[in-house]
């Protein structure tokens, strides 16, 4: 099995490299994880590797909000400091910390 080391963690927030989203991650598979069908519709010139961490966001942008599935390879570090608005950031992480959400999750 390929052992690869995810370069953000749950809680970053991060933007897309060609797209003008940005999101906060909740979840990260160390490699793609999504269907086949999903694979497909990506232009072949512009699938990246399957061998690599994927991450799933809960993202936003100038009129929408959404969950993405995006490679490591087209995500870079949001350095605005701002918090995400997405509707179910508060529910999952709480509160913005340095830059950084952690999830508040309770377990009961």
């Amino acid at each position: 099995m390929l052992q690869v080391n995810a370069k953000y963690g749950i809680g970053t927030v991060v933007r897309h490299r060609k797209h003008s989203f940005r999101g906060v991650i909740f979840d990260v598979d160390p490699e793609f994880s999504n269907t086949d069908e999903w694979w497909q519709a990506i232009p072949e010139e512009k699938r990246p590797d399957k061998e690599q961490p994927f991450y799933h966001l809960l993202a936003e942008n100038d009129s929408s909000y959404y969950v993405a599935y995006v490679s490591e390879q087209n995500l870079m570090m949001d350095t605005t400091g701002k918090p995400v608005e997405h509707p179910e950031v508060e529910g999952l992480f709480g509160n913005m910390d340095n830059g950084q959400y952690r999830l508040d999750v309770q377990m009961n």
